[in-house]
């Protein structure tokens, strides 16, 4: 099941839903269903130590890390 951000229209009260395809959408505050569905951002696993700790010390060569900052 998706969760999906959701602004309602009618009284631009802002929640987030989980949705089952054919559910019936309505605002939980005033039960309307003239909805505004937000884009929504993907959420990205933060994983322990993903980088090596100097991947933040632009002086160093790139370390070939996904996401390295470093430029030298």
């Amino acid at each position: 099941m998706p969760m999906y951000q959701y602004v309602c229209e009618n009284c631009q009260s802002d929640f987030r839903l989980l949705v089952n395809r054919g559910d019936d959408i309505e605002c939980p505050k005033c039960q309307s269903k003239k909805l505004d569905k937000q884009p929504s951002m993907p959420a990205l696993a933060a994983a322990k130590d993903a980088f090596p700790s100097s991947c933040g010390d632009l002086s160093l060569p790139r370390c070939g890390a996904t996401g390295c900052r470093r430029t030298g």
